[in-house]
């Protein structure tokens, strides 16, 4: 480079001293190119955390073929679980991000994926291995669940907030298909040996009147390399931003916001659902409709809602995203009423047909509500904190929008850690409902009047005329 030409982002270094991603002739010269190689190589990692999150909603279904004797309700735990303690992670990942760069965070947290993927393989191939035991594997894959939150804090800060609905919707939505993935792949890679002597033997299940062999143990050994990849990629190809390192007391002032709280209920009624159901979906279609394989049809859910998001994200964009994530409520809670007309009962066997069409519609909206309520909470944050100083005074109006990021970024960890406690209640809602009225109605009620509570807040707060946070 000669010493005329303008000094690029110190792009070779990893750590970027200068970023203001608002300077449009910033962005367009320099910024734009820097923020996409991030984008691209976040993408993967979060897409392999995902796998790993989503790996007992396969697994579970599995487990009582190969000779485990765990009860309906023990398998809707396990597949529950992940969740449970992804949720938990997403509690204390959403803030890592500013204490240690989104370069070294992406890196660590996707290598411990290595963790699960190497433990699990090796316990499924015993079918003595204890109950507490599978729990406290499934737990682990709780670390994926948790780098939701740091993933989409780093790839906020790197764009502007005109392009920050589409780049977290790509981020979140080709991540989230790793759930469609790890479902749809699963029950390919178990029926062969692809692994060779390095991957044990296979074991023996029995359907109908067949007799299968099967390596249960690919579908966590077949992500190990990748996640290695993905972790390598990271350290070596993404950037740390110097600018927005912010102390926990500095976000921790989200949680004084009542905004932050709305958004955390929002953003459970989207994503809460989308992750819910698909952790869910398998097991439900194989406690309702035993005659259908379940894996053959449960990765379709997960599939669409993950492409949606991007497209929520993008119509948020274009529209508002209090408009869009209105919408998709409306929808979601009169889809839900027509999946409940589907299921078996009274002596009728359901209409399986009219049942999955019901939830492909859920995944999908609530993937259009993924992506326009993650719109929301950045503009809400730096909308906040401008309405507090003169708009003419350029220092303070620079000040504020980086307060506004950094608890905009903040906010965006902590509801997704919110949220993803869907994960868990909604498989273990039908466990807890089958178990004391023998079917998934009662809990599918309590998702219509949830649905109808974020109807309410939504147009209250932000969607109506004169709404106190328009957005």
């Amino acid at each position: 480079m000669s010493r005329g030409s303008p000094a690029l982002p110190q792009r070779t270094r990893r750590a970027l001293r200068i970023w203001t991603p608002e300077d449009k002739a910033f962005w367009e010269r320099e910024g734009q190119a820097v923020a996409k190689l991030n984008l691209w190589i976040s993408v993967p990692a979060l897409f392999m955390a995902f796998a790993m999150w989503q790996l007992w909603s396969v697994l579970a279904v599995s487990l009582p073929g190969l000779g485990f004797r765990y009860s309906t309700n023990q398998l809707f735990w396990l597949a529950a679980a992940p969740a449970l303690s992804g949720a938990t992670l997403r509690l204390f990942y959403s803030f890592m991000v500013p204490l240690f760069g989104g370069r070294r965070w992406t890196a660590i947290s996707t290598a411990s994926l290595l963790i699960p993927a190497l433990a699990i393989g090796f316990a499924v191939q015993d079918n003595t291995t204890s109950y507490p035991t599978m729990l406290v594997l499934a737990l682990l894959c709780g670390l994926g669940g948790g780098n939701f939150s740091s993933s989409m804090a780093t790839i906020s800060s790197f764009f502007p907030q005109e392009r920050q609905g589409s780049a977290l919707g790509v981020n979140a939505g080709l991540g989230n298909l790793g759930v469609s993935v790890v479902q749809f792949l699963s029950p390919l890679v178990v029926s062969a040996g692809i692994f060779g002597i390095f991957a044990g033997d296979p074991q023996t299940i029995v359907k109908g009147a067949q007799t299968m062999q099967v390596w249960t143990q690919n579908a966590a050994f077949v992500w190990a390399p990748w996640i290695a990849l993905a972790s390598l990629a990271a350290w070596f190809g993404m950037n740390d931003l110097a600018a927005p390192k912010a102390s926990f007391a500095d976000q921790a002032t989200i949680f004084r916001r009542k905004h932050n709280w709305l958004m955390c209920l929002l953003y459970l009624g989207t994503f809460g659902s989308f992750i819910g159901y698909a952790a869910g979906f398998p097991l439900l279609i194989e406690s309702q409709f035993p005659h259908v394989d379940a894996l053959a049809y449960a990765w379709l859910g997960p599939l669409v809602g993950a492409l949606a998001r991007p497209f929520g994200g993008w119509l948020a964009d274009q529209w508002g995203g209090a408009r869009v994530t209105l919408w998709s409520f409306v929808v979601m809670a009169c889809t839900m009423g027509g999946a409940l007309q589907f299921l078996p009962g009274g002596g009728s066997g359901g209409t399986f047909a009219g049942f999955f069409v019901c939830f492909l519609v859920l995944f999908v909206t609530a993937g259009i509500g993924n992506g326009s309520t993650f719109r929301m909470i950045p503009v809400v944050f730096r909308t906040q904190r401008l309405r507090d100083v003169d708009l003419d005074d350029h220092e303070a109006v620079q000040r504020a929008s980086q307060e506004g990021h950094t608890e905009g970024a903040a906010a965006l960890g902590f509801a997704a850690a919110i949220a993803a406690y869907g994960g868990f209640f909604i498989p273990k809602s039908y466990g807890s409902s089958i178990s004391l009225t023998g079917g998934p109605e009662a809990a599918l009620y309590v998702f219509i009047v949830f649905y109808l509570l974020c109807i309410g807040a939504t147009w209250w707060y932000c969607a109506r005329r004169n709404a106190p946070m328009p957005c």
